[in-house]
């Protein structure tokens, strides 16, 4: 387990190389929030690079669908990146839907915008996340840097008989593959009509049973509601942390400084497709696909920056 770094600079994250069960997550929380850390990078980025503004807000056209349409909204800026954010929080969706055109974010500083998923709550809190992995894919391009695609759908667990796998959300489509390796399957959710015992798994309120498991897949919705540190550290245990969904396209860094050992997100290869599907309600997969990243593929903060610059400069 990497100790606590009690005089880290910002923005300047170690990590480390990692198989299974060479990285836990801290036992204690780190001394700075991942939002700041994550801020912190992306002021270093701005101050290396001019960066885009924001161009438009794409939402979803409402809570009634199915899969995980309706959840996400995308921030693009000027430049085609995109970054994408959970939207099911409390009303964060309705709020948006009511008002959206009178937020002013079209032509708004990107940096500026997501400098409130550090210091904001609520819808402003949900917007930066999203401007902040608009921006983080921004990075991504300059530096010629993509992350390899994933065919395995819960986050590389290879789940066996017997393990005891941990999730943190209720991913429905994955439960079948996990219950059928043999494996038992602890579910901590926040809906109490949830909990319970089912066919093959158990679902609870309470996180502290997470500390048995050997291997946990968690929802990236930890990064929005600050609950990132204190539900690693349940996971004092796990040999295997996998951090998925179509919001974790985030700088990466201080997951794995944390201990997370794999981050699964979306790459959106047709922005223009992409955009208008979710607008309308469709389905997302022909426009991105998932990928996955760990600390031993991914070349670091530092590099991507330096190589964002020298493509710059060319």
């Amino acid at each position: 387990m990497p100790a606590i770094i009690s005089e880290r600079k910002a923005g300047q994250i170690p990590y480390q190389a990692a198989g299974v069960g060479t990285l836990k997550p801290y036992r204690e929380p780190p001394q700075v929030s991942f939002a700041t850390e994550y801020f912190s990078q992306l002021e270093r980025f701005a101050m290396r690079d001019p960066l885009p503004r924001v161009r438009a807000l794409h939402l979803p056209p409402g809570r009634h669908a199915q899969d995980n349409r309706g959840e996400f909204c995308a921030l693009e800026l000027e430049d085609g990146s995109i970054g994408l954010s959970f939207v099911l929080l409390d009303d964060t969706l309705e709020r948006l839907l009511d008002g959206a055109e009178g937020l002013g974010l079209a032509g708004a500083d990107a940096l500026g915008l997501a400098r409130r998923y550090a210091a904001d709550s609520g819808m402003w809190k949900t917007l930066g996340f999203a401007a902040a992995n608009a921006l983080t894919r921004c990075l991504f391009d300059r530096a010629g840097f993509r992350p390899a695609d994933s065919a395995d759908s819960i986050g590389h667990l290879n789940p066996q008989p017997g393990e005891h796998i941990g999730m943190i959300g209720k991913f429905t489509p994955l439960l079948r593959r996990i219950v059928d390796s043999g494996a038992r399957l602890t579910i901590v959710e926040l809906k109490p009509e949830l909990v319970g015992e089912h066919d093959g798994y158990r679902v609870t309120l309470d996180a502290g049973e997470l500390a048995d498991c050997g291997k946990v897949v968690s929802t990236s919705t930890l990064l929005l509601n600050d609950s990132v540190d204190r539900m690693l550290a349940c996971c004092r245990n796990a040999r295997w942390f996998a951090m998925i969904g179509p919001s974790a396209g985030c700088l990466p860094d201080a997951l794995f400084a944390r201990g997370v050992t794999l981050v699964g997100g979306s790459w959106i290869r047709d922005s223009d497709g992409f955009t208008s599907a979710l607008r309308r309600g469709a389905s997302l997969g022909d426009y991105a696909s998932k990928f996955a990243l760990d600390a031993g593929s991914y070349p670091g903060f530092d590099a991507l920056l330096a190589r964002a610059a020298r493509a710059i400069r060319q």
